[in-house]
């Protein structure tokens, strides 16, 4: 089969491998219809190449067609059409039985200290081949798959995988009250779905922080108010201003470790990138640093006894936080990896609705062959030729 690998900084192709085969009986195969680059990919693209292989399969963002299944599944079927989320997790360990899928148990990565394997998502994360391919072998296929109806647009259901839970839970965490404030740094794909859904589910004011036009002018169709950060001298004490001088009630950092406006964490980033795999293996972990620009603004941003929700991802180690600032605003934070399966019953109504309240079909802005997926990752990484969301069709 075709499948997109690593094989080096920013040096994704798309090569032949083998079909993958049933290996437990809780798997399943999937033929993949739909399958989209995320942001967190780009982080593998450049940043996190040290925790690759050469060959590793890319990707956590698919949906297709079941086409066959182990012998201890049973909720799915041969000709099913579903969705896989990102995570892989079992459905009956004590974390899963308590929402938190994303920590599941059963397939956490004891090795590295880390959560739930992930999809294509490097030896931090178990390195299980992903979805960008023509076919993805499915473990603990017994509780993930998401089954969807036929006839929408797969762009419809696709972003279960991924894009819509973890926007769910980025304002479910973000503690927005009826009638409240957010606001909402980084107008990605999660970004522009957390937007979608703080509005959807009551928020009077939602603002949309972002530098790509292309981003802020999608963003304002979806009735956010939209702050081009390039535009904006201070911009929390802007949005401050807008919220009677006291900032939103919750703040979305939805940009993560590679924010703007962060020039010397930059060039540790591409440094520690530019090191033999194994030193870099070694350093990341312990003495790693991100970019924090994004979350420095959204302490400044957020109302004093206000909650800051994390969902850009972050990896570094001994990132320096203003203690006294976030104590003395009374912050709460909350973060983590999304816990997909917990949400999908409180979304899947949304996708269901022939209006398509959240315009889950107003998300992609490139389709391509999953033979173009080096094109693909390319103008995503750099923001040209207006892409926001890319999907590939294996």
């Amino acid at each position: 089969m075709k499948a997109v690998t690593f094989h080096g900084k920013e040096d994704f192709r798309v090569d032949d491998v083998p079909d993958p085969k049933i290996e437990q009986p809780t798997d399943a195969i999937v033929r993949i219809t739909s399958t989209a680059i995320c942001g967190s990919d780009l982080h593998l693209y450049g940043v996190l190449t040290m925790f690759l292989e050469e060959g590793d399969i890319i990707g956590h963002e698919p949906m297709g067609i079941v086409e066959e299944v182990g012998s201890e599944v049973t909720q799915i079927k041969p000709g099913d059409r579903v969705v896989v989320p990102f995570n892989i997790s079992c459905g009956h360990c004590w974390m899963c039985n308590h929402g938190l899928m994303a920590q599941c148990e059963t397939t956490q990565v004891k090795e590295h200290g880390n959560g739930a394997a992930l999809f294509g998502y490097t030896k931090l994360y178990g390195q299980v081949p992903g979805g960008q391919a023509e076919y993805l072998r499915v473990p603990q296929a017994q509780f993930g798959p998401i089954k969807v109806p036929e006839g929408p647009a797969d762009e419809r259901f696709l972003y279960l995988s991924d894009v819509l839970p973890t926007a769910w839970q980025a304002v479910e965490y973000a503690q927005v009250p009826q009638g409240g404030t957010l606001a909402v740094f980084g107008l990605g794909p999660i970004g522009q779905m957390s937007c979608r859904i703080a509005l959807a589910r009551g928020a009077s004011q939602v603002f949309g922080v972002d530098l790509v036009p292309e981003r802020l002018r999608m963003a304002g169709r979806h009735g956010v108010q939209t702050i081009d950060a390039s535009q904006v001298d201070d911009v929390p004490r802007y949005i401050r201003e807008q919220t009677d001088g006291r900032g939103p009630d919750g703040v979305i950092d939805a940009v993560g470790m590679e924010a703007h406006g962060a020039p010397v964490q930059e060039i540790m980033q591409k440094s520690a990138g530019l090191m033999p795999d194994k030193l870099s293996q070694k350093m990341i972990p312990k003495i790693g640093v991100d970019r924090l620009a994004a979350l420095m603004a959204a302490i400044e941003t957020v109302r004093r006894g206000g909650t800051i929700s994390i969902i850009g991802v972050y990896g570094g180690q001994t990132d320096p936080m203003p203690m006294l600032r976030m104590f003395d605003k009374g912050i709460r934070i909350a973060m983590g990896q999304a816990n997909v399966k917990r949400w999908v019953p409180e979304i899947m109504p949304y996708l269901l609705d022939d209006t398509d309240p959240l315009g889950a079909e107003d998300l992609c802005t490139h389709r391509l062959p999953l033979e173009q997926a080096p094109h693909g990752y390319q103008i995503f990484q750099k923001k040209q030729d207006g892409a926001i969301k890319v999907v590939l069709k294996p």
